[in-house]
């Protein structure tokens, strides 16, 4: 049976026995998965491929925040050897190392 039937035999059943709490429980539940269907479906993940399609999609985001990571580490890296290099040229000059520069 088809989830669409499911969920309007529940909605005629709620209709002439009137609504009991089971009753709501399992239209509420039909038409969530109904509507996660549709959702699932529209997005084109409705296949069987679709799991797969999903790990490579976090595989792929998780390479890319790592590779995002790795750059900035070693932008701040060269940033901080910069500084350090530059500061340990002025503490030369300042001791009149600097005639050993030229």
């Amino acid at each position: 049976m088809k989830r669409e039937d499911m969920l309007a035999r529940l909605l005629a059943q709620a209709e002439t026995e009137g609504s009991e709490l089971i009753t709501l429980r399992a239209i509420v539940e039909e038409a969530s998965d109904l509507g996660a269907a549709r959702v699932l479906e529209r997005m084109g993940l409705a296949d069987e491929t679709a799991h797969e399609d999903l790990a490579e999609l976090r595989e792929l985001l998780q390479a890319w925040r790592d590779a995002k990571a790795s750059a900035w580490k070693a932008i701040v890296d060269w940033l901080v050897r910069g500084i350090l290099a530059l500061l340990l040229f002025g503490i030369a000059v300042r001791l009149g190392f600097g005639g050993l520069l030229q």
